[in-house]
């Protein structure tokens, strides 16, 4: 069961979005537009477990924003780690949801207290606080636990590659926190790229990501 702190999330991050830290976990059609938008406006770090993928990138990199990472122990820089790793459909028809698993795994291990991690993936309702925050609290060494150390959200992609009517900043990104103040964190954070829908709660996002997608 998660566990919601009254916090003081808002003075920590109202106002002092520009001092803020976002990495990007997966660096794909979804994590690396993500990516450069957001190193136009704060810091990023892109981190991606190919690192043939990292060199590539990093060769090509000439912004002093955003750096292409592989060694997941600078993920606890971050103010904000993103998930943003595919969910191909099984042959059973559902969302395959082992890369996000593993990513969460990997995020869990590299938290920091007070941030927030948000799933971007395309699941259906429930993933992200029965599947992901669990895996969150269980594989982080230092003993946080969600809602009282750390939050979640939900902001489904909505990136069609070569769609060049509907690029990031012409979209208008659903997002859903864990609780009415990490909603609003989570708004002003994606309001710095594109427009925003601020959902209920997460299984209200969840669902609307996974109407858009039977369409």
């Amino acid at each position: 069961m998660l566990r919601k702190s009254g916090g003081n999330l808002k003075q920590k991050y109202r106002g002092h979005m520009n001092t803020k830290i976002v990495c990007i976990v997966g660096l794909g059609y979804v994590g690396l537009p993500l990516a450069e938008a957001f190193s136009k406006h704060l810091k990023v770090i892109g981190f991606d477990i190919d690192e043939e993928k990292v060199k590539r990138l990093s060769e090509s990199n000439n912004k002093e924003t955003l750096e292409f990472i592989s060694n997941p122990s600078k993920i606890k820089q971050a103010d904000f780690v993103l998930i943003c790793v595919p969910t191909p459909v099984t042959k059973s028809k559902e969302p395959d949801l082992s890369y996000v698993k593993s990513a969460a795994e990997i995020a869990g291990k590299n938290l920091k207290k007070g941030a927030i991690v948000v799933l971007e993936s395309t699941i259906y309702p429930s993933v992200t606080e029965e599947f992901v925050a669990p895996i969150l609290d269980l594989e982080n060494e230092s003993g946080l636990k969600c809602g009282a150390d750390f939050k979640i959200g939900y902001s489904p992609e909505r990136i069609n590659p070569g769609d060049e009517a509907h690029t990031l900043d012409k979209i208008t990104k659903i997002v859903a926190g864990m609780d009415e103040e990490t909603t609003e964190i989570l708004a002003e954070l994606y309001g710095l790229i594109t427009n925003v829908y601020k959902a209920k709660d997460i299984k209200t996002a969840e669902a609307a990501k996974v109407i858009e997608n039977i369409r």
